[in-house]
């Protein structure tokens, strides 16, 4: 491997680091094994009867609305548990190393303030708090994420996430070096926040929401990062590409140098769905959604929104079938998927409007025989979060869809959220799907979402984990604020809808091309990453980065990482496309506009405004 950058001596802006991103290193055998009881798999049951006073049916809730049973794998503490810091160490012992083993948690805090304590985050776990504030749950102490599992290397620093708690770091300054798939959701952090692992080494994130950060963020060695509905102390540096939007104290906009582009609010902005206590009862609270969006939503303590009960829920278990969370659906529950893997013989189905889908502790949906895992009629106000689909090894025409083809209802008053749902291609073993998501629904908001055909892991190779379309839209105004999309054979987005608006991109294009004739799209070299259609005559984009490493042919010429219409209701801000140490190389930035990236210096070349 190149050598890690070198660390400042203090923390203060670092240059570009020299390194470029090295994720296909790790093979499955790296993976270390999990222990059985640690898998999140409980034991089959029948459909459950109704609780708590709901209406006669044969499909319920099943949890008591104290809590109940959400499972061996959703772990609850208040501040009088004893050996809270036993049992975060045991987690991630088991998790650290397991990138893609079978263990899924959840740790969820009460109300109140712990001392002490050190969570570190590995793969597959989440930390929340459990109150309608990140300040009612403080944790004087740390949520860790570092990368000594890797050789001080955070590029594969994935599936784990931080929600409404409120920390004191011990040092002043609390370590959050993680890459894809990892939000930094409604936290408060009562000091500085590092993005960076312990000393310097790669790391390619990122996602920060509705936050607080009272002290300085340090990105140091980040690639890139998106910051949205939050506020900060202030900001360090940039390496290639950070985006902000509706953030207070972040930096001016700047794109080129330094590579910051900054927009003053978030078109619009909704905040994910999350678990509460309500005395000794759980509910779900549903944030409202803002237009021209600033800083947190959470200001004065108390969010805006509604709640609903748990006994609204159907409190999944990873047996059960996707008959039985059809059957609860079409009952007129939500569905809380506790953690664990839940394989699907058919499409789940989700056709009211305003029905809530939420996942806790990365809970994973894998469709089986080329089904879809989940489809979502053209209705209002659905709201999809915090669940990872992983494709089957029978090819799935697609995994996700929003709406049905040819949706055209107005959703502008509520619309659908898909929010933290991550998409895997292989790695995790054989999987296969022409298109992972498809947007149909107008007005659509896809708030942090990775889909990612695998570049290492079990059942990688170019037609081996075959995908052709990562992220295909057709629906207008659909609206993507942090979008990851890596790796696919052909386009990584392709955006057929009108006045499509998208702040921040990352990609990176397939490393496993076998040669040039793989990639070629008739006369063009290579698909662009993010394609907008020829018919479309409004789209705007801001902070888009396309990365090429073609380490299986690397003479491969990739002829541009954008391609869209060239009319003046088509706009871009702050493009670029980067080389990796030379692995192929980029002819131009968008359509035939900006300089080819040369040589093995890892340098970008940028476009800051298109047309």
């Amino acid at each position: 491997m190149p050598p890690s950058p070198t660390p400042p001596p203090t923390p203060s802006p670092v240059p570009e680091p020299s390194g470029v991103r090295r994720r296909s290193l790790l093979g499955a055998a790296a993976a270390a094994p999990v222990l059985a009881s640690l898998a999140g798999a409980g034991p089959a049951t029948a459909a459950p009867t109704r609780t708590s006073g709901t209406t006669d049916s044969t499909v319920g809730p099943r949890a008591l609305p104290g809590g109940g049973d959400l499972g061996p794998n959703v772990i609850v503490f208040d501040p009088s548990t004893a050996n809270i810091q036993g049992r975060l160490d045991e987690i991630f012992k088991q998790q650290e190393s397991a990138q893609f083993g079978t263990g899924r948690y959840a740790l969820l805090f009460k109300p109140g303030t712990y001392s002490g304590l050190n969570a570190q985050l590995a793969f597959y776990t989440s930390i929340a708090g459990l109150g309608l504030s990140p300040d009612d749950t403080t944790i004087n102490g740390d949520v860790t994420v570092d990368a000594g599992w890797f050789d001080g290397n955070a590029t594969q620093n994935f599936w784990r996430s931080a929600e409404n708690l409120a920390l004191v770091p011990v040092s002043g300054t609390n370590r959050w070096a993680v890459s894809q798939a990892a939000p930094f959701r409604r936290m408060h952090v009562r000091g500085g926040l590092n993005l960076a692992p312990d000393g310097y080494g790669w790391a390619s994130g990122g996602y920060i929401a509705d936050s607080r950060i009272d002290g300085t963020v340090g990105p140091y060695s980040q690639q890139q990062w998106y910051t949205r509905d939050s506020s900060v102390g202030g900001w360090l540096n940039a390496v290639w590409n950070m985006v902000f939007s509706g953030v207070e104290g972040a930096p001016a906009q700047s794109f080129p140098e330094p590579p910051y582009t900054t927009l003053e609010t978030t078109p619009v902005s909704r905040e994910k769905p999350f678990l509460y206590l309500d005395g000794d009862e759980y509910h779900v609270f549903l944030p409202e959604k803002r237009t021209d969006a600033r800083g947190v939503s959470w200001g004065n303590g108390t969010p805006r929104g509604t709640s609903l009960p748990l006994t609204r829920f159907y409190v999944a278990k990873p047996a059960d079938s996707a008959a039985t969370l059809n059957q609860a659906l079409e009952e007129g529950l939500h569905l809380l998927l506790t953690p664990g893997i839940y394989h699907l013989d058919r499409t789940v189905e989700v056709n009211r409007a305003g029905t809530v889908v939420l996942g806790l502790g990365y809970a994973t949906l894998i469709p089986d025989d080329g089904v879809t895992a989940l489809k979502v009629a053209d209705v209002d106000g659905v709201r999809l979060a915090g669940f990872l689909v992983d494709a089957g090894p029978v090819n799935s025409a697609t995994l996700v869809e929003v709406g049905p083809e040819g949706a055209s209802a107005d959703h502008s008053a509520n619309p659908t959220t898909v929010q933290d749902v991550f998409v895997r291609i292989g790695g995790a073993g054989p999987g296969k799907a022409t298109t992972s998501l498809v947007v149909n629904s107008r007005h659509t908001i896809v708030d942090h979402t990775w889909v990612w055909r695998a570049d290492h892991g079990d059942g990688v190779g170019w037609e081996t984990n075959r995908a052709d379309y990562g992220v295909v839209v057709n629906g207008d105004d659909v609206l993507m604020t942090g979008l990851f999309v890596e790796h696919f054979n052909k386009y990584d987005v392709q955006w057929n809808g009108e006045r499509g608006r998208t702040v921040f991109f990352q990609n990176e294009k397939a490393y496993d091309a076998p040669g040039q004739a793989a990639i070629q799209n008739g006369s063009v070299k290579g698909y662009a990453a993010y394609k907008v259609g020829d018919d479309v005559t409004e789209h705007e984009g801001w902070g888009l980065g396309s990365y090429c490493y073609y380490n299986v042919d690397p003479s491969i010429v990739q002829h541009h990482g954008f391609a869209a219409p060239n009319r003046s209701g088509v706009r871009f801000h702050g493009l670029l496309v980067v080389s990796l140490g030379g692995n192929g190389q980029y002819e131009c930035v968008i359509n035939d506009t900006g300089s080819p990236t040369s040589g093995t210096d890892t340098v970008p070349s940028k476009v800051a405004q298109y047309p």
